[in-house]
């Protein structure tokens, strides 16, 4: 199947353009037939390349097409690699996608934009397989924008709404912030290696750079500057929970397959450089661990259901940097699989709950959901049991996997890790309660409208809730019977000093950590059911929140501080420059040449008298002075 890779990002491209451009010509069926049978194709030709790489068939590959830039000593070719990381971003990519681009062809089939969102969506995928199928930085860097743009145009999809097109405005350009480390990192890689291709970089470097030295620690922080923006880190992580202003589908898309993972495969696929940059994990440590933190505590108050799950992202995005930080590369990527099985399911839940509440998102407005909408719950509330790593769903699996890494580091940081999942397990299930269970506090139209979602949106909710049951299972640990095959699977990728198995702990150690953490989470259940359930509290409404609640509600106010340090200065200072140079020099340079001509025209014109005998005068003068200066030579 190596000679029909090209397909597998051809295909969304074709769909887009096909789509694209008959638009509103198209009638929708025919418009939702192309835009999921295109993912759907690339899905397939994926599945049979991770069916060569499981039985070795394929290990890693690089299929060139043609030269894209021959500069100097630049030689870049559009090629891409195939290999067992490639490939499994590649299956989360495309086999999410899909589920979310059937979702789509219920939960958007009433707006009038359509053709255009699933154009979009097309792109995006695109753009997401052109990044992690690359060969070379370049290649990834291509993708990498790609995705910034199709984030702008999909979060900014409703764009009518002013307060969207800022939502879209600001994802683009905190990311363009984050895109200048990772164009400055690329640099300083070609200077000092002198290739970007990822064959050469990683062969190469070991050889010519020191570990720890400073060369490679600016090279890897600037690609990790990269990743910040790109994966919503501290202190570029503000644009992600306003992405939310996009249709729901868009939110699972971003927050599970696509963009947000991007800095997550950027790091591990160049963990070649990370391992030779221990002072550069730590910062990255340091950074996913209080992102996590951070994100959660504002989790704890937010009361629009896309909000919590968004700020969820976040929290977990920094679970992820965390497993990096500590040199866990392949955790990190099994963290990655199954948070984008069971936050996908959850932001097409919420979708879900959003379509049968007319609109509604203010988890205030909800409760008692469970009885209409019975295959939403379910899935629902598998998710959150995933999400909050209750054994044996997914996130367990994975979340215990960072955690025992963390405690071999030092139990401060696993007391830290189990502080952050703790929070997710109570932000979660008070979202699970207040939306599903108890009295419906929504108006009587809202509850007259209540009805479960069509099969295009719920066969996807439970495929998801089967593979955020089943999908763990790829990395059992040994202390639980397993091999732990992902890790296995990642270690042709994984080569440096970076990657290990947690070998020093010994098993006692692990089931002590493993059902201290367990004991935990279900302990957060039980106190968030008391106080949502049986106490039957709802969060206080808009405006009346104080204290510590108004400030994580608020959001510890960074957008406010982001405003006042950033924004504002930076239009004083453009006011003040586009009076004093604009306005001042500019103008009055180019006004000053206009009067100049104007008052020079102004003194000539009155040597047009009309006096013919002015003119015979001034001709014999002409000629006199003509033959004087003849005669002088």
């Amino acid at each position: 199947m190596l000679n029909l890779v090209y397909l597998i990002p051809l295909l969304p491209l074709i769909g887009f353009a096909i789509i694209g451009l008959g638009n509103n010509k198209l009638p929708k069926f025919l418009v939702g037939l192309i835009g999921c049978g295109t993912i759907f194709g690339s899905f397939l030709i994926v599945v049979s390349l991770l069916m060569g790489v499981l039985d070795g068939s394929i290990t890693s590959t690089t299929i060139p097409y043609f030269d894209w830039i021959n500069a100097g000593s630049l030689n870049l070719s559009m090629s891409f690699l195939i290999d067992p990381l490639s490939v499994m971003m590649m299956t989360i990519i495309t086999g999410v996608g899909f589920l979310i681009h059937v979702y789509s062809t219920g939960y958007m089939s009433h707006d009038e934009g359509f053709a255009r969102y699933f154009s979009y969506l097309n792109l995006f995928v695109f753009s997401m397989l052109l990044l992690v199928m690359g060969s070379n930085y370049i290649v990834m860097f291509a993708g990498w924008e790609g995705v910034g743009l199709c984030s702008y145009l999909l979060i900014g999809f409703w764009f009518k709404k002013d307060a969207y097109n800022d939502a879209a405005k600001k994802a683009f350009i905190m990311n363009r912030i984050g895109d200048l480390g990772f164009l400055l990192g690329m640099l300083l890689i070609f200077y000092k290696v002198g290739s970007l291709n990822y064959a050469d970089v990683f062969a190469q470097a070991p050889k010519i750079l020191e570990s720890n030295s400073e060369i490679i620690i600016a090279i890897t922080l600037l690609l990790f500057v990269g990743a910040m923006g790109k994966s919503a880190q501290i202190p570029l992580y503000t644009w992600l929970p306003d992405a939310m202003a996009g249709p729901t589908p868009v939110s699972a898309l971003i927050h599970a397959a696509t963009m947000v993972t991007a800095g997550i495969y950027m790091v591990v696929r160049s963990n070649v450089l990370y391992s030779m940059a221990p002072a550069t994990l730590n910062i990255i440590m340091i950074v996913g661990i209080a992102t996590a933190l951070f994100a959660a505590t504002i989790g704890l108050v937010q009361n629009d259901i896309k909000k919590v799950l968004a700020y969820s992202t976040v929290s977990q995005l920094g679970y992820m940097f965390f497993a990096l930080g500590l040199g866990a590369y392949s955790t990190g990527m099994f963290h990655v699989t199954t948070h984008a099985f069971f936050k996908a399911l959850l932001f097409l839940g919420a979708g879900s709950v959003i379509h049968a509440m007319s609109g509604e998102q203010d988890i205030r407005s909800m409760g008692g959901l469970a009885k209409k909408l019975p295959i939403t719950f379910f899935t629902f509330l598998i998710a959150t049991l995933a999400i909050a790593g209750i054994p044996p769903f997914a996130g367990f699996f994975s979340k215990d996997e960072i955690l025992a890494h963390a405690y071999e580091k030092s139990p401060l940081l696993w007391g830290l890790g189990v502080a952050g999942a703790l929070m997710t397990t109570f932000y979660m299930f008070r979202l699970l309660f207040l939306t599903f269970l108890g009295q419906f506090r929504g108006t009587e139209d809202q509850k007259h409208h209540l009805h479960e979602s069509p099969l295009s949106m719920t066969i996807p909710l439970m495929i998801l809730a089967v593979l955020s049951v089943f999908g763990g299972f790829i990395g059992i640990p040994e202390v639980l019977g397993g091999t732990n095959k992902l890790a296995s699977y990642l270690s042709p990728i994984i080569i440096s000093v970076g990657e290990k198995e947690v070998h020093a702990l010994s098993h006692s150690t692990e089931y002590m950590l493993m059902g201290i953490s367990t004991a935990l989470v279900a302990l957060t259940i039980v106190v968030a059911y008391v106080i949502y359930v049986s106490k039957k509290t709802v969060p206080l409404a808009e405006g009346k929140e104080a204290g510590l609640q108004k400030v994580l509600y608020n959001k510890y106010y960074i957008d406010e501080i982001y405003d006042a340090l950033v924004v504002k200065p930076l239009k004083a200072t453009s006011d003040l420059f586009g009076k004093l140079i604009d306005n001042t020099i500019i103008d009055g340079l180019v006004n000053g040449v206009g009067k100049g001509v104007e008052s020079l025209s102004g003194v000539l014109r009155f040597t047009q008298s009309g006096s013919i005998s002015t003119y015979l005068f001034a001709m014999v003068m002409g000629i006199i002075l003509i033959l004087v200066i003849n005669l002088m030579k």
